[in-house]
């Protein structure tokens, strides 16, 4: 099973005449990035919910929206800091004095008012049993999300497998071909040694032969097909293991490019390049959608 970072989950419950309502998006990141929006009573527990979260989501860019809606009558919820107000409001229209600066009262009390802790909102008598019921909800918003990544790593899980065979389908491809360029390079490399023989008394034909073996030895890629095929086979367990390994599966794709690299540089025959290329192609296109599994 392979799990996408791309998700989205959203919860709502009713309890104490309050609405709790937590949105959860997610999207792929290298490690766990967190923002969060929620109301002032709670700005306290904002790392508490952070490590929540990254316990139950693990990595990627999380933005978290968290409201609570109050039933009752919460018009006494804050309170203004009057004195701070009026500083602020002294300061502001001195500036705009200083500066000769046309600025209404209105819009100097505008800006006051709105100035960090100029308004606060105090905290109910049950905000323990708030935070309790906040957890849950978080929880279930985290599960929805988790359910929403891994319907999205389904269908990753769909295109990797084909991108595989295909991989594996342009390897079977070769084998023809490869049967056809060793032939090509040992015709010429007869013919190379009977204008060498013809030309030279002395000449070395066991010296020549064991160097003709260890040359086609070098050009021959059976290990290299045979751990291409591992590879890819290892590929495809690894997406069935019951966790999601972004990670091991980027390491096993590195194998795989690494033989796939090594089949090219022993060969310059056009359509086994030709073959390489497109498996070059496929594994590309795994690579890029690597980047968005948990």
């Amino acid at each position: 099973m392979i799990k996408s970072m791309t998700g989205f989950g959203a919860f709502t419950l009713k309890s104490n005449n309050k609405t709790f309502t937590v949105e959860i998006k997610s999207i792929n990141a290298k490690q766990f990035d967190f923002s969060t929006k929620l109301p002032l009573e709670f700005r306290d527990k904002e790392n508490e919910i952070r490590k929540l979260i990254c316990l139950l989501l693990e990595r990627g860019k999380i933005e978290c929206i968290i409201n609570i809606d109050n039933e009752t009558d919460s018009t006494n919820n804050y309170v203004i800091d009057s004195d701070l107000v009026k500083s602020y409001f002294k300061d502001l229209k001195q500036i705009a004095e200083d500066l000769s600066t046309s600025i209404s009262d209105s819009e100097l009390l505008s800006i006051a008012m709105n100035v960090p802790d100029v308004i606060t909102t105090s905290k109910p008598d049950n905000i323990d049993q708030d935070w309790d019921i906040l957890q849950e909800v978080i929880s279930e918003a985290c599960r929805i999300t988790n359910l929403s990544r891994e319907n999205e790593g389904k269908i990753l899980e769909a295109d990797f497998e084909t991108h595989i065979e295909l991989i594996l389908k342009y390897l079977t491809e070769i084998e023809p071909f490869e049967i056809d360029r060793i032939n090509s390079i040992k015709t010429r490399l007869l013919k190379t040694f009977k204008e060498y023989s013809d030309q030279m008394a002395n000449f070395d034909t066991n010296r020549f032969e064991q160097e003709l073996i260890f040359y086609l030895e070098k050009l021959d890629f059976t290990e290299e097909k045979v751990r291409l095929v591992q590879h890819c086979q290892y590929f495809i367990e690894t997406m069935k293991e019951n966790t999601s390994n972004g990670k091991k599966l980027s390491f096993i794709c590195q194998e795989i490019g690494r033989e796939i690299n090594t089949l090219g540089s022993k060969s310059s025959e056009a359509n086994i390049q030709k073959r390489v290329v497109q498996m070059k192609d496929e594994l590309e296109k795994i690579k890029e959608q690597l980047a968005n599994i948990l």
